[in-house]
């Protein structure tokens, strides 16, 4: 028997091995897929050999689970857009953190029912996985909502709400306290669930559209925080490295996401504790009135046609048009015509962090014309002509211009778009974004206005190419 336990234990390893080595190479979208690949054997072998190890008493509702979680794993990887990846990320973050409470409290519930005492330690990690679990379950859920469209992606400020997040807190610790005094109280554990859902949902409705990409990554760390949690609870050492190995690396990405957005770490961990609400005193009116230059695909594509290099900025109107298509067989077109293109990516372009990677890579561009903002910002000022499509927040040059607190966008990194010749932005209308504030660049004097869905947009810029 401790022969078969040693040999579970080094498959374990292995295991962990390839989730590392995974991990590792997502860090490169030219190693992506073999780290997805990696990564997804490491598991399947950890989840055999667990049913192997364990005392199973029944294998036919584990295999109905699997074959409908396949089912619905493979209906949602065909029907879910692109466009949609965000919310579906979140319901995955929930889903996770909501499995980590439901197996935390059956393990405890089983415990109870055959009249047996749980060990501290136990209870302990049973509390921790419940309370996380819950928040990301009942955070993601909202955070889908608003991605979805469901309820409003603006930030609801209430009066009292960082009192009441406090009491919560409070409260939640109190319960698990009392949980682990007296775990064979039941109500206890139901009013803790109840109470640390309510707490998810408070910490994620301050939080507006434009912290979205924030809020993601952060949710996924709380499930991978919550599944190494069970992982104690079941005394499963492989779901505590892969647990931790999430939340570690949701973590990381959540503090460079801050760092993208010039937003506090701790504003987004407390519900926007301490956050002040953005005050704009420039009109929409007074920022575009008059210096607003419309054009035509046209006499934009003359100006491309004359380019040596051209930069596309891709933003979340793209994502929304699913523009991506269109805007590769116009890069193909332009380079067809020796002209260089490249694509600037911002870190928080779109609803969640490599939005535009994905929906770039989609459309089969290739990964090393895609350029982060630290690389591609100090090469803005020998370009030709920039395309902005359905960005706004991310080239808003009031975010270099404003040290106002209440200005959302003060102090965030940009792409500086404004050092190239001209720049085209693509948009439906002058509607602000995330930030709900005017931008600036619409109105510079090196821009010119093509209103316009981006899909058709580039269409027409094609076409309009071609007949050159």
């Amino acid at each position: 028997m401790d022969n078969f336990i040693n040999i579970v234990n080094l498959i374990y390893l292995a295991s962990a091995i390839l989730f590392i080595v995974g991990l590792k190479n997502l860090s490169s979208p030219s190693t992506a897929v073999k780290g997805n690949l990696l990564a997804a054997t490491g598991m399947l072998i950890a989840i055999i050999v667990t049913l192997l190890n364990q005392k199973i008493i029944t294998y036919e509702i584990i295999i109905i689970g699997i074959i409908l979680g396949a089912l619905i794993g493979t209906i949602t990887a065909v029907k879910v857009p692109m466009t949609a990846m965000p919310q579906f990320v979140a319901s995955l973050n929930g889903f996770g953190g909501g499995a980590s409470t439901l197996v935390a409290s059956s393990a405890l519930i089983s415990i109870i029912n055959q009249n047996l005492d749980p060990t501290y330690y136990f209870t302990i990690s049973t509390i921790f996985s419940v309370i996380i679990g819950s928040v990301t379950f009942f955070g993601s859920i909202l955070a889908f909502g608003k991605l979805q469209g469901l309820i409003s992606e603006k930030p609801i400020l209430f009066f009292g709400r960082h009192v009441i997040i406090i009491l919560l807190i409070i409260i939640t610790i109190t319960l698990g306290i009392l949980v682990i005094i007296n775990p064979s109280n039941l109500i206890f554990l139901w009013i803790l669930i109840t109470v640390a859902g309510i707490l998810g949902i408070l910490l994620v409705i301050p939080i507006g559209g434009a912290d979205m990409p924030v809020v993601i990554s952060l949710l996924n760390s709380y499930s991978g925080l919550a599944a190494a949690a069970t992982g104690f609870v079941l005394e499963n050492n492989l779901l505590i490295i892969a647990g931790s190995l999430v939340g570690a690396a949701g973590l990381i990405l959540t503090n460079l996401m801050c760092k993208a957005m010039n937003r506090s770490l701790k504003n987004v961990l407390f519900g926007g504790l301490g956050a002040v609400a953005a005050t704009q005193d420039d009109s929409t009116e007074d920022v575009y009135e008059g210096k607003v230059k419309s054009s035509s695909s046209e006499e934009i594509a003359l100006l491309l046609n004359s380019a040596n290099r051209v930069i596309i900025v891709p933003g979340y109107g793209m994502a929304v048009a699913q523009a991506q298509h269109a805007i590769r067989e116009l890069s193909n077109i332009l380079e067809s015509k020796n002209v260089t293109v490249d694509y600037a990516i911002h870190p928080v372009a779109g609803r969640m962090p490599g939005h535009m990677n994905v929906l770039l890579a989609d459309a089969d561009i290739p990964y090393e014309k895609l350029k982060e903002m630290d690389e591609i910002n100090p090469q803005f000022k020998e370009t030709d002509v920039v395309i902005v499509i359905g960005a706004n927040d991310v080239v808003n040059p009031v975010a270099n211009e404003s040290n106002d607190p209440s200005n959302p966008l003060a102090g965030m990194p940009i792409l500086e778009v404004t050092q190239a010749q001209v720049i085209v932005v693509i948009k439906r209308s002058l509607s602000p974004g995330f930030a709900g504030i005017p931008n600036p660049l619409f109105a510079a004097d090196n821009t010119l206005m093509l209103f316009a869905d981006a899909k058709q947009a580039a269409l027409d810029l094609t076409t309009s190419m071609k007949n050159l």
